[in-house]
């Protein structure tokens, strides 16, 4: 029989004993230090122990204290991690598998949850967009078509929708959208009803003159009008001012009129504070122009 396996079939409670006496002594490091640095290290550190295990009401053989320091010696009882391989890589990979899964578990579910709020909140709505983008260039001319009183509006109209179908299929969307847009747009205006109306109210005039600069011999009339739809809503309009060439939105504007015109007005307005006929024009459905009931030019500008 080997020494190894002598050694394997002594009693469990001594090996536990001197596995303790490691432990303590490793506990104790100025009892260590001390020690070990006389020339009786070995039997005074077993006195010492044999004082710590009395005190303790413990009573440990000499002979198993004295194997206890002689491990210490050898640096038995010591856990010694392994070097690093392949093999204990899988084993630490394994052992942690629990606290693995529940990473891989949440990654996956964060993967998955961008996946679907992506698909619901952008591609989704960009393809349903891009799908209708044919559908609106349709239905949009059709309605301009439908309504229009001018060829002129109708052959635009023809023509937008050429365009944005074009870009369509050169799969340019952002042009076809742009289209769309100005199809909207048409048919709004196309759509729009209103009666331009002299503004008559107190402390706002009615009507103004300019000297332009070019001529300053000469003045340049105009009357003030807003427009006004069916249900008394007074509407903002983009309108080109002649002195700049700039449009604005306005909810009031100049409309260029000769002398005449405007002096009757005038006088109109200083007989007894109202305008009788306030009424310069005219805008009904299916024409993008109003028509007007008073001579102008149609220049027009935008403050005053």
């Amino acid at each position: 029989m080997t020494e190894t396996s002598a050694s394997d079939k002594r009693p469990l409670d001594e090996v536990m004993l001197a596995m303790d006496v490691v432990d303590t002594v490793r506990h104790r490091q100025l009892l260590v230090e001390r020690e070990l640095n006389a020339d009786d290290r070995d039997q005074r550190l077993i006195e010492r122990l044999r004082e710590i295990y009395a005190a303790q009401g413990i009573d440990v053989p000499d002979h198993v204290l004295a194997e206890g320091v002689t491990a210490l010696h050898e640096d038995r009882f010591t856990y010694k991690p392994p070097k690093p391989s392949l093999a204990v890589t899988l084993a630490q990979i394994y052992i942690n598998r629990g606290k693995w899964f529940k990473r891989a578990l949440t990654v996956v579910a964060v993967v998955a949850a961008l996946w679907v709020g992506y698909a619901l909140l952008v591609s989704g709505p960009e393809r349903r967009s891009l799908e209708a983008i044919p559908r609106e260039l349709t239905t949009q001319r059709q309605a301009i078509v439908a309504e229009s009183k001018v060829s002129e509006v109708s052959a635009r109209a023809e023509k937008l929708y050429a365009n944005g179908m074009k870009a369509l299929r050169d799969g340019d969307t952002k042009a076809a959208q742009n289209v769309v847009g100005q199809l909207k747009a048409l048919r709004a205006r196309l759509e729009q009803e209103y009666v331009l109306q002299i503004v008559s109210r107190p402390n706002e005039r009615s009507g103004v003159w300019r000297l332009p600069e070019r001529n300053p011999n000469t003045r340049n009339y105009y009357i003030i009008v807003e427009a006004v739809t069916p249900n008394g809503e007074i509407l903002t309009l983009p309108i080109t001012n002649e002195e700049d060439g700039r449009t604005y939105k306005v909810n009031k504007w100049g409309l260029r009129v000769d002398e005449r015109v405007f002096r009757r007005i005038g006088a109109d307005k200083n007989d007894d504070g109202i305008i009788q006929n306030r009424r310069f024009g005219v805008k009904r459905i299916g024409y993008l122009q109003s028509e007007y009931l008073m001579p102008t030019t149609g220049a027009a500008i935008t403050d005053w």
